[in-house]
């Protein structure tokens, strides 16, 4: 992997204003993949491909990241940083709609990383759950939502998101099959293993 690219795409998503995964979320998960080396990913939401060109060094030896993004120039300028990171062997980019893709999906993947639309995190989970290797883990990002997520925040604009992420949070941790930690990184990230 290219380190010196990985730092100039970083630079450029944060001077484009475009959500990337944080520092200290970002740290948690690379903890998580060393210690179990995944051979294949799956991330909902690639933006510029930033978060995949992270993991993509933790992979088993011939392992490989499946990552969905909707929007066409961000699919466009994920392909060319992907590229210029030099781990193009290591990332399958979907283009399209995640709610129209995962369930056409039916590989197994040891991590999922869900960072997409707030307001569909309980289909995703669905969809994750139904492809999670055994001893497999999902990773959900801002799942706190500027703390909206814990406090009684009921504003027009922003409620649906805030509801349904609740409802990821509540399903998350009332599955039996599920070990579940939200820790208070970054924007809030959910950590849950199938135990």
């Amino acid at each position: 992997m290219n380190r010196v690219e990985l730092e100039k795409i970083k630079e450029k998503a944060l001077q484009d204003h475009i959500p990337i995964i944080m520092d200290d979320t970002l740290e948690v998960i690379k903890k998580e993949l060393l210690h179990n080396k995944p051979s294949k990913i799956l991330e909902i939401g690639t933006a510029v491909g930033y978060s995949a060109i992270c993991f993509s060094e933790f992979l088993q030896e011939s392992g490989i990241i499946d990552t969905i993004e909707r929007e066409e120039t961000r699919v466009a300028e994920a392909r060319e940083n992907i590229k210029k990171a030099e781990v193009e062997d290591k990332i399958n980019i979907l283009q399209g709609d995640a709610v129209e893709i995962l369930p056409t999906l039916n590989d197994t993947y040891d991590v999922v990383f869900i960072d997409a639309s707030k307001g569909k995190y309980p289909f995703f989970l669905k969809e994750a759950l139904r492809m999670l290797a055994p001893k497999g883990i999902i990773f959900a990002d801002n799942v706190l939502y500027k703390g909206y997520v814990l406090s009684d925040y009921n504003k027009h604009k922003q409620r649906t998101a805030v509801r349904n992420l609740r409802e990821f949070l509540a399903e998350l941790q009332n599955n039996p099959e599920l070990e579940v930690q939200i820790l208070e990184v970054g924007d809030g990230l959910a950590i849950a293993k199938r135990i």
